[in-house]
């Protein structure tokens, strides 16, 4: 990541949900938007706050605000945005970085679903991009003309078989993005998902084989894989105002792996000691 501002956000504000630790992705979003000059509040879970380094992350980022919110429960929203207007007031951007999946945390195969997990899954990862737009507005929390990102995979249009569930949540994450789209462009409010490569987080961790995953994925990618920090860039140019007019749409931000059949890199690294 650059470490020279270009001051692409000065005078904005931004909610970020989903900061953990240094590998997460809304941790590095953080750290980029606090950089380009925004002022921002941050949140999760109040067992994050307790066991995660997050406090060190709002020093870091000009003592910026804490606020504790299960983003599945819309009395926690309605909460986390009353405290938001009242410690940094309403804010231009929003950006949603959170996803989990006990299935896949325990392993559970996509045939043999436990569909209680399966529910949190849908609920934690997806249907809370929901709530978090739906009391953003109840709440006139947002900005006209602001901006919306969401981080998602390709695993919603492809199979990656140890995704799970966690497919699935993706494609109703894209899906509620765009569904949104046309109701916040009537106020110029504009909202689109990331596809982001195979990163090391927390969460891409927990999926089983995710090291051969990610070699893979760098292999077939042109550019390799987009890290963290590439990805906190790419988020901040979203959230500027030099995409004014881009909404609805899903931004594969994957060093090109979107586009590519098969790579010489990845054929070569199959190919048997006979083959030339």
């Amino acid at each position: 990541m650059s470490q020279e501002s270009h001051h692409l956000l000065r005078d904005k504000r931004g909610l970020i949900f989903g900061p953990l630790n240094e590998q997460s992705l809304a941790w590095q979003i953080s750290l980029a938007c606090h950089r380009e000059g925004a002022r921002l509040a941050l949140s999760n879970t109040k067992m994050a706050f307790r066991f995660g380094p997050i406090r060190e992350l709002a020093r870091v980022c000009g003592d910026a605000p804490l606020i504790a919110c299960d983003a599945s429960s819309s009395k926690d929203l309605e909460k986390a945005f009353q405290e938001l207007k009242s410690t940094l007031g309403r804010v231009d951007f929003i950006v949603h970085s959170i996803g989990m999946s006990p299935n896949v945390r325990k392993k559970r195969s996509y045939g043999d679903l436990n569909y209680d997990w399966f529910h949190k899954t849908l609920d934690v990862s997806a249907l809370s991009l929901h709530r978090i737009v739906s009391e953003a507005l109840k709440s006139d929390s947002l900005n006209d003309g602001g901006s919306i990102v969401a981080l998602t995979y390709i695993g919603a249009q492809r199979i990656f078989s140890r995704y799970s569930d966690m497919g699935d949540a993706k494609a109703l994450l894209e899906s509620v993005a765009r569904s949104f789209g046309y109701r916040l462009g009537r106020r110029g409010i504009r909202i689109n998902t990331v596809s982001q490569s195979p990163t090391r987080t927390t969460a891409g961790s927990g999926i089983k084989g995710f090291d051969r995953l990610y070699e893979a994925a760098d292999k077939m990618s042109p550019l390799g894989n987009a890290q963290a920090e590439d990805c906190a860039d790419f988020v901040v140019a979203l959230v500027s105002d030099l995409t004014r007019k881009v909404t609805m749409q899903n931004l594969y931000h994957d060093g090109g792996f979107s586009s590519v059949g098969m790579s010489d890199a990845l054929l070569d690294a199959l190919s048997g000691p006979d083959e030339d």
